[in-house]
């Protein structure tokens, strides 16, 4: 029997025999090949080889599945496998790949086959490829659909994130980036006085007032492997398992920050005591740093509000008041407005008066949202009027 007539028969058959059907057909066809097989998510083969740490050649016998893209943010066509047999060079060894993927609702299955001449070789090449995907170097891992895959461009998007452009009620931000300073530095007093290296902290507030930009900040400063997780849900239906290889995954990077943001929207009634069990409970977290952000304290179970050990910290997000207000315009006034552009000190004054109620995302919307008819006039000394009249359009909108 061919791979291709193998691959033809697989596909009549219910998704239950299908992996029956090709291991039993390889195995026949390539007696004197080891077979490794199965769908864990680390086994990431294509990113591997684009890190140019093995040779990928389709093999011709049968019909590949190359989805070709457009990738906008450096202008070049990506190609990936959806559906291929590989032959694979890696470290002068060579090994053949099968890789099959279908949808299951919003979820993509990946399943694949690795056959090699002995089992240790198929082995030692299975696990180089997860030890590799599991490495985070100047990207961030995210979770996802059950998967955790690298993600370089989120990491990149970050980097114009700082403290030093990041404003907060009085020694908020000090206090935040102190704690997790000291966190990460105290693993030898933890042990002597044996007392748990992990923790977990909590930010609290309405949007827009600098939860997230605080989270970016903190990844940029403090130089840490961080796992993002967006969301629980998997092609399994089953909560509890994400959540085990999201901590999995979490002990084996650390020390690492782990980011639950909007974790009210994480959890759930049927999940919630699956989570505590693996954030607090037997499992070893040492150098795990959780923190997890969230619009509404109310919705989270008091198990999670307020036991330390859990959050240990938690840390409030409030609406800027006059001084925050006042920092935030004239950081932009001194620093990023064109010198035609600049509002006097008065100018100023008044602005911070009529924005009270105003998030920082309020108040930046204002300055971008002036920026732009200004651009078409560019008159000197027209920016106050403009900003004074979006302050008004932005007030209506949030009585909306």
């Amino acid at each position: 029997m061919k791979i291709k007539q193998l691959i033809t028969e697989a596909l009549r058959l219910p998704t239950n025999a299908f992996f029956y059907h090709i291991s039993q057909g390889l195995a026949a066809m390539y007696p004197d090949k080891v077979l490794l097989e199965g769908s864990d998510d680390s086994f990431q083969l294509q990113h591997y080889a684009y890190a140019k740490l093995c040779d990928l050649q389709c093999d011709s016998y049968i019909y590949n599945q190359i989805i070709t893209g457009w990738y906008s943010r450096e202008n070049r066509i990506y190609k990936y496998a959806k559906n291929a047999m590989y032959e694979v060079v890696w470290q002068a060894e060579k090994l053949n790949v099968l890789l099959m993927s279908w949808q299951e609702g919003s979820c993509n299955i990946c399943y694949y086959w690795i056959l090699a001449d002995s089992k240790e070789l198929a082995e030692k090449f299975f696990t180089a490829v997860c030890d590799w995907n599991a490495e985070i170097c100047d990207e961030i891992l995210v979770f996802e659909h059950g998967r955790w895959d690298k993600n370089s461009d989120l990491f990149r998007c970050i980097q114009d994130s700082s403290f030093e452009n990041l404003i907060l009620h009085s020694n908020v931000k000090e206090d935040i980036l102190g704690n997790l300073t000291d966190f990460f530095t105290s693993c030898e007093v933890c042990a002597d006085f044996g007392v748990p290296w992990k923790r977990g902290i909590l930010f609290i507030g309405s949007p827009g007032n600098g939860k997230t930009h605080t989270v970016k900040a903190l990844i940029n400063q403090l130089r840490k492997p961080c796992l993002y997780v967006k969301s629980f849900k998997s092609h399994y239906g089953i909560d509890s398992i994400s959540i085990r290889q999201v901590f999995e995954q979490a002990r084996e990077s650390a020390p690492c920050i782990l980011v639950l943001e909007d974790i009210d929207s994480l959890l759930t009634d049927e999940n919630r005591s699956f989570f505590l069990n693996e954030l607090d409970g037997f499992a070893n977290n040492q150098g795990i740093m959780t923190i997890a952000t969230t619009n509404h304290l109310e919705r989270l179970d008091p198990a999670i509000r307020e036991r330390p050990s859990r959050f240990d910290r938690k840390f409030h997000f409030e609406l800027p008041g006059i001084g925050e207000r006042k920092t935030f315009l004239t950081f932009w006034n001194d620093n990023k407005f064109k010198p035609e552009m600049r509002l006097s000190n008065e100018a100023v004054d008044q602005i911070v008066a009529l924005t009270e109620g105003f998030s920082f995302a309020y108040l930046k919307e204002l300055v971008y949202s002036s920026m732009i008819p200004w651009m078409k006039e560019k008159k000197t000394g027209m920016m106050e009027q403009i900003m004074l009249s979006q302050v008004t359009i932005l007030r209506e909108e949030m009585s909306d």
